[in-house]
C-alpha cells in the first residue's frame, strides 16, 4: 500500500523492505570451492634416552618426508644440539638460544635467516641451550620457543614439524609439548635395554598423567632402533598399547653411515622402504592413550640375569654407616605427667 503526498506516491516501509530482500536475493553466490583444502600442521614430539638414536631416526625421517614432497620442519630441543648435525653432515647450525643472545648483546633482532637452515627441502633449527652448570636447559627450551612465537611460528605453513625432545630430563621445558598442547601426537625411540624402556615409559606415564588432567596429546607409536631381535621393546609397546612404527635394525652399514653423517633415507637407497613406510606411519598413526607400565611390570619384560632380579634390600644401620659399633646414651627429653 503507498500513500501519496501531493503528486508522488511514497513508499510504505514493507514495500521498501521487499524491495530490499529481492536486490539482496537477486546477488549471485560466490562459486563453491574446488581446491584442495589446507592440511593441518602435525606436529609431532619424539621423545627417547640420550643417545638411542632420535637424531638418526629424525634427520632420515624429515629428509624422506621432504624427498616426497612434504613440508618438513625440524626443531631440534636437545641442549647437546646435535639433531640437525646429521642432517647438515657433521656441520652445526647456530642455536636460536645462542644467536639470541649475541644478538641482543648487540642491540640487534634476530631474523628466521639467522637461525633456520634448509637442505633438499628439509628446514631445520637447534634450540639450544646454557653451557653446564650455567643455566637450566629446561628454561633455555621455554625461552626458546618464546622467541619462535615471535618470528611467526603459528603463521608457518608447514606439512610437519617434528620435535626432538631429550627423554631423560624431566623438568619442565622438556615437557613442554605433552604439558601444553603443543603438539598433536607423541612418538618414543627405544631399543631392547632396559634404561631405553624405562625412559619410554616414563613419557607414556606423562601423557597418561596429562590426559587426566584434560589434555589432547596421545602416543602414536614407538620406533624400536638398534633392532637385536630379542623383542623386549615390541613386548613393552603392546604392554603399553602402542604400535611399533618400525623395528630399525641394528647393522653395521647403518652403524657406519650414520658415523659419517651420511643420510640414508634417500628415495633408491637399500634403506628408502624402510623411510618410506616410517614416514607414513608417523602421518597416519592416531594418538592413544598410553597404558604405562609399574616398574616391576617393565623389569618383567626381561630375563632375570639381565636386570638383577633376586636381589634382596638389606638395610643398613647406624653402625654400618660409621663403621664402629655405637653407644646406646640415655635420652636425656624431659617427659610430663598427662603431657
Amino acid at each position: 500500500m503507498n500513500v501519496t503526498v501531493g503528486a508522488k506516491p511514497v513508499p510504505s516501509a514493507q514495500a521498501s523492505q521487499a524491495e530490499a530482500l529481492r536486490a539482496e536475493a537477486s546477488i549471485e553466490p560466490d562459486a563453491p570451492v574446488t581446491s584442495e583444502p589446507k592440511k593441518e600442521t602435525q606436529i609431532i614430539a619424539i621423545y627417547g634416552k640420550g643417545g638411542i638414536g632420535k637424531s638418526f631416526t629424525l634427520a632420515n625421517l624429515s629428509y624422506m618426508m621432504a624427498q616426497q614432497g612434504k613440508r618438513v620442519l625440524l626443531i631440534g630441543c636437545d641442549p647437546k644440539s646435535d639433531t640437525t648435525s646429521l642432517l647438515f653432515g657433521g656441520r652445526s647450525c647456530p642455536t636460536i638460544i645462542e644467536t639470541s643472545s649475541r644478538k641482543k648483546a648487540a642491540g640487534e633482532q634476530v631474523i628466521i635467516g639467522d637461525v633456520c637452515f634448509k637442505r633438499d627441502g628439509v628446514f631445520a633449527m637447534e634450540l639450544g641451550g646454557p653451557e653446564v652448570g650455567r643455566g637450566c636447559g629446561g628454561r633455555g627450551i621455554i625461552h626458546g620457543f618464546e622467541l619462535l612465537e615471535k618470528l611467526g611460528f603459528h603463521q608457518w605453513d608447514f606439512d610437519y614439524v617434528l620435535l626432538d625432545f631429550l627423554g631423560d630430563v624431566v623438568c619442565g621445558g622438556f615437557g613442554l609439548p605433552i604439558a601444553r598442547d603443543m603438539c598433536q601426537k607423541v612418538i618414543v625411540v627405544g631399543s631392547n635395554d632396559l634404561q631405553s624402556l624405562y625412559v619410554a615409559n616414563n613419557v607414556c606415564s606423562a601423557v597418561d598423567y596429562f590426559r587426566k588432567l584434560g589434555g589432547n596429546v596421545g602416543v602414536a607409536g614407538m620406533v624400536v632402533n638398534k633392532d637385536d631381535g630379542t623383542g623386549e621393546a615390541a613386548a613393552f609397546a603392546a604392554a603399553a598399547g602402542i604400535p611399533v612404527l618400525s623395528a630399525i635394525p641394528a647393522d653395521d652399514d647403518i652403524r657406519r653411515k650414520s658415523a659419517s653423517y651420511e643420510i640414508i633415507g634417500k628415495p633408491g637407497s637399500p634403506w628408502a622402504p624402510m623411510f618410506e613406510e616410517l614416514a607414513r606411519q608417523v602421518a597416519e598413526a592416531p594418538p592413544v592413550r598410553p597404558t604405562p607400565l609399574t616398574h616391576d611390570a617393565l623389569l618383567g619384560l626381561f630375563k632375570g640375569e639381565a636386570v638383577g632380579r633376586g636381589v634382596t634390600l638389606d638395610p643398613a644401620t647406624m653402625e654400618d654407616m660409621c663403621a664402629a659399633e655405637l653407644v646406646t646414651k640415655p635420652s636425656l627429653e624431659v617427659v610430663y605427667e598427662g603431657a
